[in-house]
């Protein structure tokens, strides 16, 4: 009986032993990239108003340089 009682315990041991080990695994997947398309709309009279706003003082630039 008393020989028991050691294999008893390393048992005991090894079963405690194996249920509290674990393992985990972790996958990392590859990152998909996709292109992004951006449509912007430009606003032609705005454009031109600016311009005819910045004609005077290109006008006045010239009359400076040529006096």
């Amino acid at each position: 009986m008393q020989k028991i009682y050691p294999i008893l315990c390393v048992f005991i041991m090894l079963i405690l032993w194996a249920g509290c080990s674990t393992s985990h695994e972790v996958e990392v997947k590859p990152v998909e990239v996709k292109p992004i398309h951006i449509t912007i709309d430009v606003n032609v009279k705005v454009d031109r108003a600016l311009d005819n706003f910045f004609g005077d003082i290109d006008e006045a630039k010239e009359q400076i340089i040529q006096e």
